[in-house]
């Protein structure tokens, strides 16, 4: 699977990874005044909205509410902005598909490496954020990138595998959006866990996205290395994603061409 051949087809057309990942980022905002100051405003307007909503709810059950929000929401939506986006990475390209031969993997991939490039940034609104309401800066930050990487190693294979659903069946776009809904209220973002009742938390904990906040909380906010459960969890499911993303991906991507 990770087999010469490939490492070097990628080296080969790192190139075309860098102009995509560029395209993306600049067609993101291009219309748009402040451009890519919108990585860093909008998480910070998300979070002010939310937490007015919900602070009041859940103020005395949740320390620093906005750090709480925002830790969660950063990891999520890299999540969901990144398995949407490679989603269409396929049927969105198909012109540059039908004609020229390129990796078709580095399409899903530039989608995921810009978004990621997105959640760099808004991440200094998480610093700014903890620095205004205050929160400790513990040495346990140093253990941050751990839940972050296999977050992303998650996402990209699902990612790889909604890319190729997708060009093959068009309408998988439409209930993905429902189950990334159905997922951001199965990921605990603007509530706690504990208001949950108990029978219903093992399908919280089965889902991979609650075990990468959680994990990357445990960091942010309780100043400790994740706990380790749901990190094993995340590292679990994040690597089976990837080696079935790269299985599929890689069994039908000739066939793509044919469904364009």
């Amino acid at each position: 699977m990770f087999d010469n051949k490939l490492l070097n087809n990628f080296s080969k057309h790192s190139f075309l990874l860098k102009e995509l990942v560029k395209r993306d980022i600049n067609g993101k905002y291009k219309d748009s005044t402040l451009g890519l100051f919108w990585s860093f405003l909008n998480p910070l307007l998300s979070m002010i909205v939310l937490t007015m909503v919900f602070s009041v709810l859940f103020s005395g059950m949740i320390e620093n509410f906005p750090v709480y929000l925002l830790s969660g929401k950063l990891i999520f939506d890299l999540f969901a902005n990144s398995t949407q986006g490679a989603m269409n990475s396929i049927k969105g390209n198909a012109e540059i598909i039908k004609k020229i031969y390129v990796p078709k993997y580095m399409f899903a991939i530039g989608i995921i490496c810009s978004e990621f490039i997105n959640f760099l940034i808004s991440l200094l609104v998480l610093v700014l954020v903890m620095i205004v309401t205050q929160a400790p800066f513990h040495l346990s930050l140093i253990f941050a990138p751990i839940p972050i990487f296999f977050v992303l190693v998650l996402t990209t294979g699902v990612g790889l595998i909604l890319a190729t659903a997708t060009t093959f069946f068009t309408d998988i776009k439409y209930l993905y959006g429902v189950l990334i809904m159905l997922l951001s209220f199965m990921t605990p973002l603007f509530y706690p866990i504990e208001i949950i009742p108990e029978q219903f938390l093992i399908a919280f904990k089965l889902n991979p996205l609650y075990s990468g906040v959680a994990s990357f909380r445990d960091v942010i906010l309780n100043g400790t290395f994740p706990q380790t459960g749901p990190l094993i969890f995340l590292i679990i499911t994040s690597i089976l994603s990837l080696i079935i993303g790269i299985i599929v991906f890689k069994k039908y991507q000739d066939k793509f061409v044919l469904n364009l």
